[in-house]
């Protein structure tokens, strides 16, 4: 028999009651989700921050980090954070773009012209600006950018031009801005998720890929492929979201608290990448794997055409192109 069952009823609610709202108040384990594999830096940020934010709290928040889509898709953890059941989540901005799609505009073809230049984009004004309306738009709140590196494409075959990826199945992340992006191309865009990519490749369900050189490298995509398009062509940011219910619930210590330790890793990651995506791509370029490095010419008259579909979608897209080329240097 359990203290409480001793006690009277009465008794036995009160003390029932102090008890959850202790818990409330004091102590909390949240939950954060990502869709990226254990061994991802993404997942290491997320782990990283759960560890400072128990350091910071004395074990009073804890986070639990869920990877590998343990969780659902980016589209369903985004559901569960408007919803409150899910406190926190690593997304990429491409997720977020399908909801709010001024967000599109991260994604505009060679707008950074190098992986350092895109982190500087995204630790702009403008950027850090237009997470304020997250939380009326897409029931988030925003705490800052991360960053994945910029994107190459991987193809079975030999590829001398952007003709010969015409008609290829190829994987993509499964939002607007790049589907558009390889519509233009010719490409048969092919949503899928992350963990299924490496199979398709193998099986031929699809013919290429659009991925970054981390997971190029660490995931292997190489071994299914004849050749590595060095395009750089566009950024791939991530975005440190709370759910804005759990955020109405918090003290202003805590918010601040989260706001101070999750914005410290996003601010790593970024930095890692800078130092990294060069890095893997050496790695890969080590390999039998055939290399061509292209620029925006490969992609003919693509880059401009999604200006032209975007600039109708994206109202900050002008502004970001502009504060694009202020940072440049």
């Amino acid at each position: 028999m359990t203290y409480a069952m001793k006690l009277p009823a009465a008794i036995a609610a009160s003390v029932a009651a102090t008890f959850l709202l202790a818990g409330a108040g004091a102590a909390k384990d949240m939950r954060l989700g990502l869709i990226t594999p254990p061994q991802h830096i993404w997942t290491k940020a997320a782990e990283d921050f759960g560890a400072d934010l128990a350091e910071a709290t004395d074990g009073a928040h804890t986070i639990t980090v869920f990877p590998a889509q343990q969780l659902g898709s980016e589209a369903e953890m985004m559901q569960q954070l408007q919803t409150g059941a899910l406190d926190m989540a690593f997304l990429t901005v491409a997720e977020v773009s399908n909801r709010v799609p001024d967000f599109g505009a991260f994604y505009a073809p060679y707008m950074a012209k190098d992986i350092a230049h895109a982190g500087r984009i995204l630790q702009s004004d403008l950027a850090l600006r237009m997470l304020d309306d997250l939380p009326a738009k897409a029931g988030v709140v925003g705490i800052g950018y991360g960053m994945a590196g910029l994107r190459q494409i991987v193809s079975k075959g030999d590829v001398t031009s952007a003709a010969d990826l015409s008609g290829k199945k190829l994987r993509i992340t499964p939002f607007k801005p790049i589907l558009d992006f390889y519509n233009l191309l010719g490409a048969a865009p092919t949503p899928m998720p992350l963990p299924a990519v490496y199979d398709a490749l193998a099986n031929g369900q699809v013919n290429a890929i659009d991925m970054d050189a981390e997971l190029i490298w660490k995931l292997k995509y190489y071994e299914q492929a004849d050749t590595v398009i060095v395009s750089n062509h566009m950024m791939f940011p991530m975005v440190g979201l709370v759910s804005a219910k759990v955020w109405k619930d918090m003290s202003d210590a805590d918010r601040a608290t989260i706001t101070e330790l999750m914005k410290k890793r996003l601010d790593e990651c970024i930095a890692t990448y800078i130092v990294k995506d060069q890095e893997w791509l050496d790695q890969v370029r080590g390999t039998d794997t055939v290399f061509i490095d292209v620029g925006p010419d490969f992609f003919g008259d693509v880059p401009a055409e999604w200006d032209k579909i975007w600039s109708e979608q994206s109202s900050v897209l002008g502004e970001m192109r502009e504060t694009a080329a202020a940072s440049a240097e």
